[in-house]
């Protein structure tokens, strides 16, 4: 009997399978390093650029807001409202000037008191046409037409004193203004109200008789 050895011999390795296997392993960790390094950066890039977007919208807002800031406090609308609320001074200007004109009317004399007069002295000659004293000529004829002057002079002298008055007191009244009343509508407004005080006191002084008297029937005799 032949013993049998059973010899299991090693194969050689190969150099050059083992070089490839050894390449592939290294392209391998290669390309999984390479791919980490690619997502990392574009993640850090996604980041960068998210910090960025939100950074410029922050200053798009902000200065969003000091534009309309801005705007709102150059707004000529609101510029265009003061001034319109803030008074011009031309009504106190007018009614100083017309106290002024009514006060010397007052002094003067008017067409409607030359009317009232004429009137007044026609009504008379007609009542004493038919015969009468002397003294009711005397009060029909000439006291009448008379106290209607006084009457029609002392209407005006009133609204002399009325709207000068107005004139000078009307900036007390409304919308303060920042400018003060000028000068020459005060000086006018005082001459005004001077000329319907002086006017009223001689249209009641003529109207009841205490400047000038009546004529009486004995002097007209």
């Amino acid at each position: 009997m032949n013993p049998r050895t059973t010899t299991n011999p090693t194969a050689p390795a190969d150099p050059e399978a083992s070089e490839v296997s050894a390449a592939a392993d290294a392209s391998d960790v290669s390309d999984v390093s390479g791919a980490e390094e690619t997502v990392t950066k574009k993640a850090a890039a996604e980041d960068a650029s998210h910090d960025l977007d939100k950074v410029t919208g922050d200053a798009v807002t902000e200065n969003e807001d000091e534009d309309g800031a801005e705007d709102e406090d150059l707004d000529p609308d609101g510029l265009d409202d003061d001034s319109a609320k803030e008074p011009s001074g031309l009504g106190a200007a007018a009614a100083a000037v017309v106290a002024a004109g009514l006060g010397v009317v007052a002094l003067t004399g008017s067409w409607t008191g030359k009317v009232a007069a004429e009137r007044e002295t026609l009504i008379g000659q007609i009542k004493t046409s038919g015969g009468g004293t002397a003294a009711q000529q005397i009060s029909e004829i000439y006291g009448d037409a008379w106290h209607s002057t006084a009457l029609v002079n002392g209407l005006f002298a009133l609204l002399a004193l009325l709207v000068g008055i107005f004139a000078l007191v009307r900036p007390a009244f409304g919308v303060p203004s920042a400018q003060p009343q000028p000068g020459w509508v005060r000086a006018v407004a005082t001459a005004g109200i001077a000329l319907g005080v002086l006017g009223l006191l001689i249209s009641v002084g003529m109207y009841f008789d205490l400047i000038v008297a009546l004529p009486t029937a004995t002097a007209a005799q």
